[in-house]
């Protein structure tokens, strides 16, 4: 197919027709895994799976929930007594963060598990870098 465009014929491709290079397979998120599953993503012809991370499996790591922030003058720091309220920049009912290793992963609520507090993931939060 071509088209003359200012005195010259030039060549025009149909892409509707050209071969499309296979597409890699994508690792469904919202398929019900069952417990215990190892999910396979393939990259590139390269099959990677959960234990491909096994190397790191006892690495510690700090996770943090955080209610609400505030600032406050050491002068009123140093005055607080037992049963002062502390305001914080959260409404009740807000998502809290979530930290692991000080950067910011998620978003949750607080929960009560049995006799302790909890926190449930409510959004992931995807970075650049992620």
């Amino acid at each position: 197919m071509s088209e003359e465009v200012g005195g010259e014929d030039v060549e025009l491709t149909d892409f509707a027709q050209q071969e499309k290079p296979p597409e890699a397979p994508v690792a469904d998120a919202a398929q019900d895994d069952a417990p215990g599953e190892v999910v396979a993503a393939e990259v590139e012809g390269d099959v990677r799976t959960a234990s491909d991370l096994e190397a790191v499996f006892d690495v510690p790591v700090n996770i943090s929930a955080v209610l609400g922030r505030t600032n406050i003058e050491v002068e009123k720091l140093l005055k607080l007594d037992e049963g002062d309220v502390v305001e914080l920049d959260r409404k009740v009912g807000e998502a809290i963060d979530i930290f692991v290793n000080n950067r910011l992963v998620a978003r949750g609520e607080v929960v009560l598990v049995e006799d302790r507090l909890g926190v449930t993931m409510t959004e992931i939060i995807k970075g650049e870098s992620n």
